[in-house]
């Protein structure tokens, strides 16, 4: 895959519901140059089941993170989040749906952030603006 990627002049890759664990020489040979979006307000809920884990825990709010890729699992700095209200008789799917509307607005949004080079990796942060984030786009 690496091979492949090079050989297009791949600048920057993309995860969405990829769902594999990669491996680290791979990621490390993307450093930087690989975004994923997961469905949760991480470090919360990393893994599967996130929507799930959230309502068993009672939580109020949920939501999805945008983040630079890292050999640990739904790990590396996180650019942008968007909260997402849990409602009273919320399920999984519901809840799911919900999530995944905010999953479309923000992925976009941390590519166009990175593309203007206005995130900076520092140490284990992502710096949006000069500002340490996660950016977090409260609930609507």
């Amino acid at each position: 895959m690496d091979r492949q990627l090079r050989a297009r002049s791949i600048d920057l890759i993309c995860l969405a519901g990829f769902m594999r664990v990669l491996q680290d020489g791979f990621v490390s040979a993307w450093y930087d140059r690989m975004l994923n979006i997961h469905p949760s307000l991480l470090p919360k809920y990393k893994g599967l089941h996130t929507h799930a884990r959230a309502l068993e825990a009672g939580d109020s709010l949920h939501g999805c993170t945008v983040h630079l890729v890292r050999a640990a699992l739904d790990d590396g700095p996180m650019i942008l989040q968007a909260q997402v209200p849990i409602e009273a008789g919320d399920d999984e799917e519901t809840l799911q749906k919900r999530v995944l509307v905010r999953e479309h607005e923000i992925f976009p949004r941390a590519l166009a952030l990175l593309a203007e080079d206005r995130v900076e990796v520092r140490g284990s942060e992502a710096w949006v603006d000069g500002q340490p984030g996660p950016l977090v786009l409260q609930a609507e």
